[in-house]
């Protein structure tokens, strides 16, 4: 299926926080999250600045994430919904976890630049 440029501009968005994460860039971070963005994880609600501290102080390292498939759709102009099913690599409380995913993330343009407004993990149900 082609993807138009604003999909191309949104997954690579996407993708780029992904890095940032795992990189713990919360500099860059901060710059893409919305004031009032909301962060939901499978034990806890975040806000945007507890979801930083989260990333700053190693509570949560995101390792690695493998993307395995990618979906965007614009509910308007100035609205985007990406659906990223991942397996993500992290290190919560010491341990390192593998888990699988369905990420939605809902992106908002302002001013001119797309900016995070909603980050949740979905786990999913995995096959024995």
């Amino acid at each position: 299926m082609h993807q138009t440029d604003s999909e191309q501009e949104i997954i690579a968005l996407s993708k780029q926080k992904w890095d940032w994460m795992s990189a713990c860039e919360t500099d860059k971070l901060e710059a893409l999250f919305h004031e009032k963005a909301v962060f939901v994880h499978m034990g806890a609600t975040m806000t945007k600045e507890q979801e930083l501290e989260v990333i700053k102080t190693g509570r949560i390292h995101y390792k690695g994430v493998d993307i395995q498939e990618v979906s965007v759709r614009f509910v308007s102009d100035t609205t985007a919904i990406l659906l990223n099913k991942i397996q993500l690599i992290a290190v919560v409380g010491g341990n390192e976890v593998t888990n699988p995913f369905v990420v939605t993330e809902v992106y908002i343009k302002q001013s001119e630049a797309w900016v995070l407004a909603s980050l949740s993990f979905t786990r999913l149900l995995t096959q024995p």
